[in-house]
């Protein structure tokens, strides 16, 4: 017997299976993602007989946000002398001398509540001089027992009662005359405006941030440690300082080291503060330095430690992610790596990668084998 298929159910058949292959593609595309944005560094080779060196940020030694105290709209800000002449706001980058009046807010409405509270002190300043006067003839009167305990009383009581309202007068001037002084954001201390976050006609409250200053007489360069050398590092130590902005050296010593590592970067967060009188090191500048410790006895590359992660085919060994292409667009490639000791916040990386290659140290966790990522500038 023989069995065959129609032609109709043929067809039928092939289309079904088209539709199923056309709605996979389609599921598939769904499935394409944005590239993930990442940052990277270059795998280095650490010559014969270089010290261990490390990498540091300089930072403000102190940074203080100025917030407003008072309620209202800016009046005015403080300007300063424009270079194609004329006036300008003063934006970041100025030096603010202190004292200096940043902004100001509307006073009026705190004007008028001064001059209500002053009244209020006035009348009851009048009212207690009323009673003092009343409790003095009475006094005598009761003296002379031309006056009764209970006039006495009465006129004491009234005495007291109009001292406590010019007590309360006193201090509703004072709370205004407060208010409208806080009308004014003054500079604490003279030093560098690094933002202005308000403009003439700005809504401002208490909780308003309007100013950052930085104070950068002194200067710290913040680099991190592995736990390995942490102990070669002492409050109060000596390290010399450099910058590839700057020709010459700078001396500074340990002020402040964590006693704890981060979580990200498994280092410990060192700072040393450096004299910067002359105001040539810049917040936001690289700066290195070397410490003294273990040499290398032979040529190697490194990477470093923020773009180590655990191999996912081998929960017992490691890995990197480098990011491969030409253009923008670079695809992310996972490269086992066999590890060797750390040498500051770099780590020895005994194959796998090579002087040059670019590894993700941001965003690492967040990508696979094979993924589209984005190098961040």
């Amino acid at each position: 017997m023989t069995y065959g298929i129609s032609p109709r159910k043929l067809l039928l058949a092939l289309l079904a299976v088209s539709i199923a292959l056309t709605a996979g593609c389609k599921h598939e595309e769904s499935r394409q993602v944005l590239p993930v944005p990442v940052e990277t560094a270059a795998v280095q080779a650490i010559s014969v007989g270089s010290g261990t060196r490390y990498s540091a940020n300089i930072v403000p030694y102190s940074q203080v946000d100025l917030a407003f105290q008072s309620n209202g709209y800016i009046d005015s800000i403080y300007q300063v002398p424009s270079p194609s002449g004329g006036k300008r706001f003063v934006d970041q980058g100025d030096w603010i001398p202190k004292g200096t009046v940043l902004a100001v807010v509307k006073q009026q409405d705190y004007l008028d509540r001064l001059q209500q509270a002053k009244a209020q002190l006035s009348r009851a300043q009048a009212e207690h001089e009323k009673a003092r006067l009343s409790w003095e003839r009475v006094s005598a009167l009761y003296a002379t027992q031309s006056a009764t305990a209970p006039d006495y009383d009465s006129a004491k009581a009234q005495l007291d009662s109009t001292a406590a309202s010019v007590s309360g007068a006193e201090a509703q001037v004072s709370e205004a005359s407060v208010a409208l002084d806080n009308c004014s954001l003054k500079a604490p201390f003279s030093e560098w405006l690094v933002a202005r976050n308000v403009d003439v006609g700005s809504l401002v409250g208490p909780a308003t941030k309007g100013f950052t200053l930085a104070d950068t007489s002194s200067v710290k360069a913040v680099f991190g440690v592995p736990d390995t050398y942490i102990n070669r590092v002492k409050l109060g130590q000596h390290f010399v300082v450099a910058t590839d902005a700057l020709p010459q050296p700078f001396n500074g010593r340990v002020s402040a080291i964590s006693p704890s590592a981060d979580a990200k970067s498994r280092v410990f967060s060192v700072e040393i503060t450096i004299s910067n009188r002359r105001n040539e090191l810049k917040p936001g500048m690289i700066a290195s330095l070397a410490l003294e410790g273990q040499r290398l006895s032979e040529p190697a590359v490194a990477v470093p430690l923020a773009a180590v992660i655990r191999n996912p085919a081998r929960a017992d060994s490691f890995a990197v992610m480098t990011a491969e292409g030409s253009d923008d667009l670079k695809s992310a490639r996972l490269r086992p790596v066999e590890l060797g000791d750390t040498y500051g916040n770099l780590i020895v990386a005994k194959s796998g990668v090579n002087a040059g290659d670019r590894v993700i140290t941001t965003g690492v966790n967040l990508v696979r084998d094979g993924d589209k990522v984005r190098v961040a500038p």
